[in-house]
């Protein structure tokens, strides 16, 4: 899909290729100058309806005045302290989450990005659990720093070649039923999930030297899983009887995403500790973690820390963002419109064998592809997604092959957008 752009994006396209380490990988050979709603604009003003969203950042869309309101407001009052003081901004923000997020969930801890919250969230696990262990599942994605690499299991390619990563990590199945050896029984594949945990338990490490799960409640990279929601309560059960805490990782799920503020309130359990970045402040730079003070009082002052994370304006951002989501219920808009479009694809899949599945919760959709043989076809993804940026829209591809293209759009895309992206989509996906 990196197709070549022409006249005043080609300058810069030449000089990103000879300044710009080769390492950092972009989907569309672009250039953005300006967004605004559901969409980017090229130098050359070309307009591109945006299904990725930064990855799941720009929930509310890109530039929403609020936003853009409050981030200029307060860069022109405070723009950072750090450490050295407390910020008013860091406090409401703290207190905001603690309103929103499930169950007891009452300590928070700000930083930069989703690799930073896990890490956080790992060390916190390990110093008050006094346990080394973390079991992850397969399939997951968690970031690109050592400790973060090593818990990823959605592709070799971000782990491999970068041996030695950290270890006491220990790896169990993720209920992918479209995958399993179940394919039409959930339950059978949550059942097999549960007691490969016990062959770790059995096999690998003892439960009392496991500090904790960590898991996301629909898997991103993976190939945008949406397991059977019972999975968790099983998976609360036996990290409750083993001392084990559960973390949930929200980076890509949070903040009205999945049709509730969190998707981890679709199955009803509280986690011991819960993640979030992304889509919390609008387009700007900030995660968090999350966890109760009976746990996070046994952390001591300077144990952790940030120079950058909590920074004033990405604060004021997330407080507006937030402010539009609860305002503009567009937790509710994921969850309705989200519904129809799955309802709509799952119709046009109808007898085209290629489309292996159509699957989702509220505005994160995945529609997984394969090849005549039935195995995840990464050609057919790629395609459809390059076909999709010749029409001038852009989708992205996940999956432990790549065989996923998902659709991740603004939470408050309009019908007419919703329609044309679809549109899009659909011709696509036609062979």
């Amino acid at each position: 899909m990196a197709m070549v752009d022409t006249n005043k994006n080609q300058a810069y396209l030449q000089w990103d290729d000879e300044f710009v380490n080769p390492v950092l990988a972009r989907t569309a050979r672009i250039v953005a100058e300006k967004a605004k709603g559901s969409y980017i604009y090229d130098m050359n003003g070309e307009a591109y309806l945006d299904f990725s969203t930064g990855i799941a950042v720009n929930n509310v869309g890109h530039c929403h005045p609020k936003v853009v309101e409050a981030v200029q407001k307060q860069a022109a009052e405070l723009m950072h302290t750090s450490v050295v003081t407390h910020h008013k901004r860091y406090i409401e923000l703290a207190k905001k989450l603690v309103e929103i997020a499930p169950g007891g969930l009452n300590s928070v801890f700000l930083a930069n990005s989703g690799a930073e919250a896990v890490e956080g969230a790992i060390k916190m696990a390990r110093y008050i659990t006094g346990r080394p262990g973390i079991i992850n599942f397969k399939g997951s994605f968690h970031g690109r720093t050592l400790m973060t690499t090593a818990l990823t299991t959605s592709k070799l390619y971000y782990r491999e070649r970068y041996e030695p990563l950290p270890g006491s990590i220990f790896t169990a199945p993720f209920p992918y039923v479209f995958r399993s050896h179940f394919p039409n029984n959930p339950e059978a594949c949550v059942d097999e999930c549960i007691k490969q945990i016990d062959v770790l338990f059995n096999q690998f490490i003892h439960p009392e030297q496991v500090a904790a799960f960590l898991v996301e409640p629909v898997q991103g990279e993976g190939g945008y899983v949406v397991p059977p929601m019972n999975f968790f309560s099983r998976l609360k059960e036996t990290a409750d009887k083993h001392g084990i805490l559960l973390i949930v990782d929200e980076v890509q799920t949070g903040f009205g995403r999945t049709g509730k503020m969190f998707a981890i309130e679709h199955a009803g359990v509280e986690p011991d500790i819960m993640l979030m970045a992304k889509g919390i402040a609008g387009g700007m730079p900030l995660s968090a973690f999350i966890s109760r003070k009976e746990l996070t009082s046994k952390w001591p002052a300077g144990r952790h820390g940030t120079t950058f994370g909590g920074n004033p304006v990405s604060c004021a951002a997330a407080l507006a963002a937030i402010g539009v989501i609860e305002e503009e219920k567009l937790a509710d808009r994921a969850a309705k419109l989200g519904a129809q479009i799955i309802e709509r694809l799952k119709n046009f899949a109808k007898g085209k064998s290629y489309i292996g599945e159509v699957r989702g919760l509220g505005l994160m959709i995945g529609v997984e592809f394969n090849d005549a043989e039935g195995n995840p076809s990464k050609e057919l993804a790629e395609k459809v997604a390059a076909r999709c940026f010749e029409n001038k829209l852009l989708v992205l591809t996940c999956g432990n092959h790549g065989q996923v293209i998902r659709l991740i759009p603004p939470l408050n895309m309009s019908d007419k957008e919703c329609e044309e992206g679809l549109s899009i989509l659909e011709k696509a996906m036609t062979f």
